[in-house]
């Protein structure tokens, strides 16, 4: 390319750039769950955001400045700043949105070895419909080819997949302060993009990674399995302390001083849950069907293993009735789908134990068959024994009742 070129090129994204800081670009974003709203509420810090969503409940709360997902700095946001932000749940028909980020739920069936992007490929054909000339964002994880076979499919300007790496209630912190950037595309409207993400942020210091998109689609995947790797090391370790009768907590103290290993992402639990770990390593695992692999089979038996064994720790103690504290995947989060708790759950009832539940962010009186309670005093007082996946100042009154791996009270 010539010296010319390259000049000309960087002219045309200084002054595209420069013209964000002078003009409110308008982002239309699909879905909100708390990488949609998250994304809503970042862009909407210099931007003219809208946001669909098919949950009317969840739009008049965007509306009435009340967060729809339980995340502090979200509902901190919404309430203090000043947004420009609004939500619908009829799709739009406007075709003046500079960019249109799809944020919807995908899930892998391991069964019919089926990850179902269906949400995201209807976002699609809805802007196909309307011949859409905006750049679409896509932050949903997805398997790895779709972006590039979307792009063939379909008539539209640009589909570039953008990984997101947020934690469950923490998910406008995590954007607010990216550990990383990562585009999977190199073109002009990537890196706009790019700065959109990096405009809204209090941390401008990360690196931006641009990559083509099979690449950005596989380094989600295998960053969510290098973690789950580690939690299940960890809990395999505490597995081995708690058979041998040994102190968990010393062991991983003095290992975690290794500079290699790191103080970090070591609290045992009652295995990986939640929204993505689970559905993202066995949607990677499909990936290897030709290629030889251990390692990514074993972290899914591994989580299998650990709640096997926990569940039967829990019934060598012959409890009559065993409490449930919370099922959520971890405190600060609202979200029950795939948590460990229901799976250590299951297998409690399975032996003929009766299991009774708290949780607030359920609103029906049962679950799995099983009791709910609203207050929290009755629950302490019928179960006999409590199990949490991490540990509560609300049950500082009842410890004694208490059986958790949560060795050092952090998620």
């Amino acid at each position: 390319m010539s010296h010319f070129k390259i000049i000309l090129q960087l002219n045309i994204l200084f002054c595209y750039v420069s013209v964000i800081g002078l003009f409110i670009l308008k982002i239309l974003v699909i879905g909100l769950g708390y990488v949609g709203t998250a994304n809503a509420v970042l862009l909407a810090l210099n931007n003219q955001v809208v946001c669909y969503d098919l949950d009317s409940d969840r739009v008049k709360k965007i509306n009435n400045k009340i967060s729809p997902i339980e995340d502090k700095e979200i509902s901190e946001f919404l309430s203090n700043k000043n947004l420009n932000l609004k939500a619908i749940d009829q799709f739009p028909k406007d075709q003046s949105f500079d960019f249109v980020v799809i944020a919807t739920p995908t899930s892998y069936d391991p069964e019919k070895n089926y990850f179902n992007t269906s949400s995201v490929e209807s976002s699609i054909e809805n802007l196909e419909n309307i011949n859409s000339k905006s750049t679409i964002i896509i932050r949903s994880t997805l398997p790895i080819g779709f972006t590039e076979k979307m792009q063939k499919n379909y008539k539209l300007n640009e589909i570039i997949f953008v990984p997101e790496f947020l934690r469950e209630g923490r998910a406008l912190r995590d954007s607010l302060k990216p550990s990383r950037i990562v585009i999977g595309s190199h073109s002009e409207k990537a890196k706009i993009f790019a700065n959109l993400l990096l405009d809204g942020a209090e941390d401008k210091t990360c690196k931006i990674l641009y990559t083509k998109s099979t690449e950005a689609e596989s380094s989600k995947l295998f960053a969510n399995a290098f973690l789950a790797l580690r939690v299940s090391f960890f809990n395999e370790l505490d597995s081995f302390a708690l058979s041998k009768d040994l102190d968990a907590k010393e062991i991983i103290n003095a290992i975690s001083l290794d500079s290699r290993i790191g103080d970090y992402y070591n609290n045992p639990s009652f295995g990986f849950g939640g929204y993505c770990l689970p559905k993202d390593t066995k949607q990677l695992l499909r990936n290897f069907d030709n290629v030889p692999q251990k390692i990514m089979e074993s972290i899914i038996d591994s989580n299998a293993t650990r709640k096997d064994f926990i569940s039967d720790q829990i019934v060598k103690l012959n409890p009559k009735v065993v409490g449930v504290y919370k099922l959520v995947m971890k405190e600060g989060s609202d979200n029950i789908r795939e948590s460990s708790m229901q799976g250590i759950m299951k297998r409690i009832k399975a032996k003929g134990i009766k299991v009774i539940v708290y949780e607030p962010h359920i609103k029906e009186d049962t679950f799995f068959n099983s009791k709910i309670h609203k207050d929290l005093s009755q629950f302490k007082n019928e179960a006999d024994l409590i199990i949490c996946n991490r540990n509560h100042t609300e049950l500082e009154d009842v410890q004694d009742k208490v059986f958790t791996r949560d060795l050092f009270q952090q998620n």
